[in-house]
């Protein structure tokens, strides 16, 4: 699997700062470490937008909105809030319903074992599995694919891949480029085989999911030369 690893170093190469990043996701300190917009995030990302164009802004935005001045500060504020308050900033309400829904079980979770929203996050994460995915509670909720549940399991502390399309399209130009063959069946296989490439490469497989995003030409440039300043913030 020499080729392999040398197919990925090369991808690798082209981004900077990707470990460092990683490291804030898996401690869940995204976002400055409020839960709220990590679950925003990941509610506002399960309609398939543009992420760095789309997502990011409105989070943004919802941070200023209503993180900032005090008028969501928990899960439990988020859980109560209707869309008709946010329908101006954010349209879609399933996967606001996503949001309210996600930020309900994870603030139960909390409440049931006295964690603060973090801490809830990363035990939900730290129990959920892939295999059976869909029985899980969040992976109940309408709205919830696969690529969203594992999302949410990153930012609360696994280390794991999303299978998106993005993820999928430069796993697969590498597979071919290495002229590897590895399962990619479903979704759940999918997942499984990052976690054989990590291994084989000696990569984590949140970089691995993070780097095919970053290595993405948008505008001219890389998505890395383009929002790598961006990756600070968030």
């Amino acid at each position: 699997m020499s080729e392999l690893s040398t197919v990925v170093d090369s991808y690798m190469a082209k981004t900077t700062g990707l470990e460092k990043f990683c490291n804030r996701c898996l401690e869940t300190k995204r976002w400055n470490g409020n839960t709220v917009l990590m679950v925003v995030d990941a509610a506002f990302d399960s309609i398939g937008l543009n992420y760095f164009n789309s997502i990011v802004p409105k989070v943004l935005e919802f941070e200023e909105s209503f993180v900032k001045v005090g008028r969501i500060r928990s899960l439990e504020d988020l859980r109560n809030l209707p869309h008709e308050e946010v329908e101006c900033l954010w349209a879609n309400e399933r996967s606001w319903n996503v949001a309210t829904s996600v930020a309900s079980h994870l603030h139960d979770i909390g409440k049931e074992r006295g964690l603060d929203d973090r801490g809830a996050l990363r035990v939900w994460a730290g129990n959920a599995e892939l295999e059976g995915w869909k029985e899980d509670p969040i992976g109940k909720i309408h709205g919830v694919g696969l690529t969203t549940y594992q999302y949410l399991r990153m930012m609360g502390g696994v280390d794991t891949a999303m299978p998106d399309r993005i993820v999928k399209r430069v796993v697969g130009a590498i597979l071919d480029e290495a002229d590897v063959d590895l399962p990619t069946r479903d979704d759940v296989e999918f997942v499984k085989t990052m976690d054989r490439i990590a291994f084989l490469t000696g990569y984590r497989t949140i970089e691995l999911c993070w780097m095919t995003w970053l290595v993405q030409s948008e505008g001219g440039k890389i998505r890395m030369e383009e929002y790598g300043d961006l990756l600070g913030r968030i």
